[in-house]
């Protein structure tokens, strides 16, 4: 997945969170413009199967400020792996009219404690995603987080993202003042095996929501809450009018 955000804890005092959240604040920013930041990405191109493409090839000729890299996905029909490229411009019109991700004030409310039980050989929970028209892919899920919020019983499904547990998660707020498709969270594990911290205040937009050449993954059923979580990152801005294509 590979989403352009910042999950270490910050040098600043264990005891001044509030310094911490700023400083990823800052760091996301920064990592959100870089040369392969999300709003770097204008190109997705996937080829047909059994085809590898040349990333080399692909990048003769082009401004010094494009990179491309490879990656790869299973195909949802054939079930066979399917290759492709991106291409990230430094100078990405996105780039050259992005501003800030807007947020809500840091609240210590929405830093929740929850219950992790690891599944034994794990699963695999089928995730839509939002550009396979309805389609799923599964996505490893190690474990189940529990939690009550609201006097509300859940059991979120967290895939583990290169080692890291990311909930994908939805609630009322979206589409208003939070991005429509949800948002990302990644989850902090303790020294206790069988516990996790949920610190909601860092809820990030996704991926798609910087460019349209990412296929994110949409929250499923169990990862909905019934309140809104007014933490966390709530949507892009964008100067002279430019909005990003989602």
């Amino acid at each position: 997945m590979s989403p352009t955000v910042s999950h270490a804890i910050s040098d600043q005092p264990a005891d001044d969170p509030e310094g911490q959240w700023d400083t990823w604040r800052a760091e996301r920013h920064q990592a959100l413009t870089s040369p392969t930041g999300n709003l770097a990405l204008v190109e997705t191109r996937w080829f047909p199967a059994g085809e590898h493409p040349d990333a080399e090839k692909a990048r003769a000729g082009r401004p010094d400020t494009v990179t491309v890299t490879t990656l790869q996905r299973t195909d949802l029909v054939t079930g066979e792996p399917e290759h492709g490229l991106r291409f990230w411009d430094a100078d990405s019109p996105a780039i050259r009219h992005f501003d800030r991700v807007d947020a809500f004030a840091y609240d210590p409310a929405w830093v929740l404690h929850a219950t992790y039980t690891p599944v034994p050989g794990a699963r695999s929970v089928p995730f839509e995603h939002i550009r396979d028209n309805g389609g799923t892919r599964d996505l490893v899920v190690p474990g189940d987080i529990t939690l009550t919020v609201d006097g509300r019983d859940y059991t979120l499904s967290a895939f583990d993202d290169d080692g890291t547990l990311l909930l994908v998660f939805g609630d009322p707020t979206n589409g208003h003042t939070t991005y429509g498709a949800g948002r990302f969270l990644f989850v902090r594990r303790t020294d206790d095996d069988h516990r996790v911290l949920l610190d909601f205040n860092r809820a990030f937009v996704p991926p798609c929501g910087f460019s349209d050449q990412y296929n994110c993954p949409m929250p499923p059923r169990q990862n909905r809450f019934h309140l809104p979580v007014e933490a966390g990152e709530k949507l892009p801005v964008f100067r002279d009018g430019f909005a990003a294509e989602h």
